[in-house]
């Protein structure tokens, strides 16, 4: 279990994420199988945190419910302060789309826009208005490496340039929070490292605190801390 230091100060600003006792249990044809039980953490501000464990052992559950896709069973879960178990359907979801930035091992971009017109599209949803939509849209692909690639389809980009997209997707609303699942499951070793810095420079360069689950070495060994799910149990992991 992650605790809380008790010696932090009393003033200290509260980490972005908390959890207090979260279990999440499922019922399967009568049954119940309890994914994880009693689980606390704290994430800063501006931490890049791996989490780590077999495949079934709950990350991707566990980054469902910090992005608030899914409520936990028993717990607390508070992000900037919100319990987001306890808001309605229609507040967790624009918490999503205002707060929350989601990398996914398949990419996710629609085929059928192009690179800017992804990036576009969460702008409009987040009511960014053109021309600073655009402004921001070139900022972050030239920062990625990919300021040529706006008028691209996806299709016609390597797997590691859609990445980095999503990335540029998942950061262009500035987000507090991302959250990655096995971001370079797809990759090769090259692609895997222009990845890994995009993430990198998201804590340094924009203060983003991003969540990692992964089954990747070189991906726990870029982060501040390494979380470790296994039997329904959070550990912190030296590193």
């Amino acid at each position: 279990m992650t605790a809380p230091k008790p010696d932090q100060p009393r003033d200290r600003p509260e980490p972005l994420v908390v959890l207090r006792g979260v279990s999440k249990v499922y019922s399967e044809a009568g049954r119940r199988h309890t994914v994880f039980s009693n689980v606390d953490a704290d994430i800063q501000r501006g931490e890049f945190v791996a989490l780590l464990g077999r495949s079934g052992s709950g990350k991707s559950t566990l980054l469902n419910l910090i992005g608030g896709i899914d409520l936990p069973t028993a717990g607390t879960l508070r992000v900037n302060g919100r319990d987001i178990g306890a808001l309605g359907e229609k507040h967790r979801a624009l918490y999503r789309r205002a707060e929350v930035g989601f990398v996914f091992q398949f990419f996710n971009l629609i085929p059928t826009l192009s690179v800017t017109e992804n990036l576009s599209l969460v702008l409009e949803l987040n009511g960014v208005a053109t021309p600073a939509a655009q402004d921001r849209i070139d900022a972050a692909l030239e920062e990625l490496g990919l300021g040529d690639r706006g008028g691209q389809f996806p299709d016609r980009l390597s797997g590691g340039e859609q990445q980095r997209v999503a990335i540029a997707r998942a950061t262009i609303h500035h987000p507090l929070l991302v959250l990655a699942d096995e971001p370079t499951g797809n990759l090769d070793v090259q692609s895997e490292r222009d990845v890994l810095r995009a993430f990198r420079r998201l804590p340094d360069r924009h203060g983003v605190t991003l969540i990692a689950a992964t089954h990747s070495t070189d991906v726990a060994g870029s982060a501040d801390r390494i979380l470790t799910l296994a039997d329904g149990r959070l550990e912190e992991q030296p590193q």
